[in-house]
């Protein structure tokens, strides 16, 4: 009989782990005294989940995914929430006179001691990583704090409890005592709840808005604003200054923008917001952009590239110099896309140094500059110093303008390969753009080598989805023939749980690359329009963002209509 592969062997043989991550992830836990899951979950190479499901074939037991559970509250009342908390263990299910429990460690004999002795009862287990059991855990008896936001500011609305004072302490004057006072203690939980609770819900910003009568709270989940309950007027003064004192800025500046960055550990995810402040007419408004590294620990399989798309992109970031440029607006996923590429290309033989306006993530092996303008350390000023580093790869955060442009083609004449953004709608656009920043057109020829423009499609939630059938004004307008809806599959989601009954859950990028053929080049040098460069583009093969985006509502991916409110195709 074949001996059983350990959890670590099982993630070797599916390709997810080599010997030389495991000898490094070792290395890692004896420094640090974590345990070999974690440290292999901190260094990035599998997540919880992945390691939680080798477990379970391990030991031959029944893997569950906790997000879409619900357990019997009689269920949940058998085993307090200090206990499941402390030994990080959920009650499931009773079989019999046996108790089920959720662990991620099947071989931690102690807590199946200890649960045996308080239950007196037969304890039997399943499996699922201990980040989805806390978040259950939390689901289930309540968060930390023992309730939502919305609870919470219901409650704090009901008491008599003024809080402009605490505005008035952390005022006009700088001090900032109110953030330790007794009276300050709601404010201080109700703001950790929000960024909790926007956390758990997958949020990517927190909209905190000053009106007239409130002060609304939004979340972006999946590109979508979602209102939260509003705070009472009163309470803005001090939610305000509570979050300016955790990103270390001045509560008495109410005049100016500010911008901050908050760090924070929420459970065992480390966590980074940027912080922007602005004021309005009824008070500031402040912006919090969350930042997780696990969003960015995607391989190039892994942006949604179709098959030709692939080897073009992996064939132009293998060439030894030039401009590769990404396009889109704000949140349309570039700094992904720019960091999976980087990573693609992160080993020891390459030099590769970003400069970037902020550093949004931290990259290991990779040399990232933050640019300060206030102390005139711009792009231009740091892409003139990188060029003394003998780099292989460069990373220019962004093009905005003929100083940044003009160094950023000198260094890719000069044997380098230079990553780097703009704001444009689509890939033809940005030889317009950058011809309309005085740089000449035959520079452009000569140094870009290729365009990339993206945009972010909801998913179809994958546990709620349902085939249909799109109506023919749908399918006309999507460019669909009957031919070729009856090869597609479309699914479209009912609402559930998991995807907050939105029928989406999480996001996934179309893409536009556009080759800089020999035809092309010549267009941009004669400095043709971007409907002619579009025109031919297509013609040698380009998919526009629409296109890539109806290709991936016909693999069941998205759907039509989000398809449509992201992308349109443009009539020429």
């Amino acid at each position: 009989m074949a001996k059983r592969l350990n959890y670590l062997g099982i993630l070797n043989k599916q390709g997810l782990l080599s010997l030389t991550q495991v000898q490094e992830a070792q290395e890692l836990a004896k420094k640090t005294g974590l345990k070999l899951p974690d440290a292999l979950v901190q260094l990035g190479y599998v997540n919880g989940e992945q390691i939680a499901r080798a477990v379970a074939e391990e030991h031959g037991k029944r893997y569950v995914d906790l997000k879409d559970v619900a357990i019997r509250p009689a269920v949940v009342e058998l085993i307090s929430e200090s206990i499941a908390r402390e030994n990080c263990v959920l009650p499931y299910e009773e079989d019999g006179d046996a108790l089920i429990v959720v662990v991620s460690d099947p071989d931690d004999v102690e807590v199946f001691e200890k649960l045996r002795f308080i239950l007196q009862r037969p304890i039997e287990c399943v499996i699922s990583s201990r980040e989805a059991i806390q978040e259950a855990v939390n689901q289930h008896y309540g968060q930390n704090v023992g309730e939502s936001a919305d609870s919470m500011i219901h409650e704090m609305t009901d008491t008599a409890v003024n809080f402009t004072v605490v505005e008035g302490v952390g005022g006009d004057d700088g001090s900032q005592a109110g953030a330790s006072s007794e009276s300050d203690a709601p404010i201080v939980r109700l703001c950790d709840q929000i960024i909790a609770e926007a956390v758990q819900l997958r949020a990517s910003d927190i909209h905190i808005e000053p009106f007239e009568d409130r002060v609304r709270i939004r979340y972006r989940i999946d590109g979508q604003l979602v209102e939260r309950e509003a705070l009472p007027k009163r309470f803005q003064g001090a939610v305000l200054s509570r979050f300016k004192i955790l990103a270390k800025l001045d509560i008495a500046e109410r005049r100016r923008t500010q911008d901050g960055r908050i760090k924070l550990t929420l459970g065992e995810k480390e966590l980074d917001l940027r912080v922007s402040v602005i004021p309005t007419n009824h008070g500031q408004s402040i912006v919090m952009r969350i930042l997780d590294k696990d969003n960015i620990r995607v391989s190039l399989v892994q942006l949604g590239f179709s098959e030709r798309d692939y080897k073009r992109f992996t064939h132009l970031i293998a060439r030894p110099n030039g401009i590769i440029l990404v396009t889109g607006p704000t949140g349309s996923g570039k700094t992904t896309s720019l960091y999976a590429a980087l990573n693609e290309l992160n080993t020891p033989t390459r030099k590769i140094i970003t400069a970037e306006d902020p550093v949004e993530y931290y990259l290991p092996g990779i040399n990232q500059v933050e640019i300060k303008h206030q102390i005139g350390l711009d792009f231009a000023a740091v892409i003139r110093s990188m060029l003394r580093q003998a780099p292989n790869v460069i990373l220019v955060g962004e093009m905005r303008d003929l100083e940044t442009a003009s160094m950023g083609i000198q260094a890719s004449l000069t044997g380098h390969l230079v990553f780097s953004t703009l704001h444009t709608n689509d890939a033809p656009s940005a030889i317009t753009r950058l011809v309309d920043m005085c740089v000449p057109g035959y520079l452009v020829a000569s140094s870009v080598i290729g365009i990339m423009a993206q945009r972010l499609v909801r998913v179809v939630c994958p546990k709620c989805k349902r085939p249909y059938t799109p109506s023919d004004a749908e399918l006309r307008e999507a460019h669909i023939t009957p031919e070729m809806a009856a090869k597609a599959t479309f699914f479209k989601g009912k609402g559930c749980v998991n995807c907050n009954k939105t029928g989406y859950r999480g996001r996934r990028a179309i893409f536009e690359l556009m080759y800089m053929s020999p035809k092309v080049r010549e267009m941009t040098f004669k400095g043709e329009s971007t409907s002619n460069i579009r025109r031919v583009a297509r013609s040698e093969g380009m998919h526009v963002l629409f296109e890539d985006g109806i290709v991936k509502a016909m693999k069941g991916i998205t759907t039509i209509e989000e398809v449509m409110r992201v992308a349109r195709l443009e009539e020429e």
